[in-house]
């Protein structure tokens, strides 16, 4: 069984295929709108962007997007959208540890797209505080993931004690991985980043959800 991140590197090329899917059509229709109204004006920190998808949305409305992802492939990828590079950067970093550059008081707002479906609940708490300490007080939070809709999303494979999810997904050439994918209810969402901001809501589509919030 191959890793989370050989599946990224696989699939890299062919990912932005989920969203050419006739079943999310409107759900994406809705939340183009939504990201456009909560992202226009601010400087955004894109945590794990992937191929770049949800960076050409919000880069139309946003003053200024620095977009992160430790995968070459999928930053190989984003960059191909050929995005104004005066006003948005690709880095390759790791979400978990951000780079040493970043510091309190340079973005306004902070961004991710199936990166909060892939926190251990375990490291939850940390990783909060760890994005508060390095973005600072009052910085809009925004994170969108994906339901759980059955006949759509991929089977759960095993659950951790945590209570952890993970899918066996599969590439073009039938190579296996173990990917981690949550479904966190309304309820585990208000109360794991109430901790760490404040004016939380949460909006549920049929097949992603959206949260907003302000770090403390």
């Amino acid at each position: 069984m191959k890793t989370q991140e050989q599946y990224y590197a696989a699939v890299a090329a062919t990912y932005d295929l989920q969203y050419e899917r006739p079943e999310v059509e409107e759900d994406l229709e809705e939340l183009h709108e939504a990201l456009s109204e909560l992202l226009r004006g601010h400087k955004v920190l894109e945590l794990a962007c992937g191929s770049g998808y949800w960076t050409e949305v919000i880069s139309d409305v946003a003053d200024s997007v620095r977009a992160i992802d430790n995968s070459p492939q999928m930053l190989a990828a984003a960059r191909e959208r050929g995005l104004d590079e005066d006003f948005v950067q690709f880095t390759e970093a790791d979400a978990f540890k951000l780079p040493e550059d970043i510091a309190p008081g340079q973005f306004t707002a902070c961004f991710a797209a199936g990166w909060w479906s892939q926190v251990p609940r375990s490291a939850q708490d940390k990783y909060l505080a760890h994005l508060r300490a390095k973005l600072g007080k009052d910085v809009l939070l925004v994170l969108l993931d994906s339901n759980y809709v059955d006949g759509y999303s991929a089977p759960i494979a095993r659950t951790d004690l945590d209570g952890n999810t993970f899918h066996i997904l599969t590439d073009t050439k039938g190579e296996r991985y173990d990917v981690a994918q949550s479904y966190p209810s309304d309820s585990w969402l208000r109360k794991r980043l109430s901790i760490a901001a404040k004016e939380v809501r949460v909006e549920r589509l049929e097949h992603y959800w959206l949260a907003t919030c302000r770090l403390k």
